[in-house]
């Protein structure tokens, strides 16, 4: 089973990002990634939110 995010940071080391994660029974993982690999990740999370928008968006009749 994946883990589950609990929280993450995003800090500039030098010359590119240090991504840390965070998973909800405390552990942690540190990824580097340049400024080029941020905005792809950004790009693709974007395009898969929009996608899944109006799902995420609908109102439960039930409610």
């Amino acid at each position: 089973m994946p883990n589950v995010i609990s929280g993450f940071t995003i800090t500039r080391s030098a010359d590119d990002y240090l991504l840390t994660f965070e998973t909800e029974d405390g552990s942690a993982i540190e990824l580097s990634a340049s400024y080029e690999q941020l905005d792809l990740i950004a790009e693709t999370l974007d395009a898969q939110l929009d996608s899944d928008e109006e799902d995420a968006l609908e109102v439960d009749p039930d409610d």
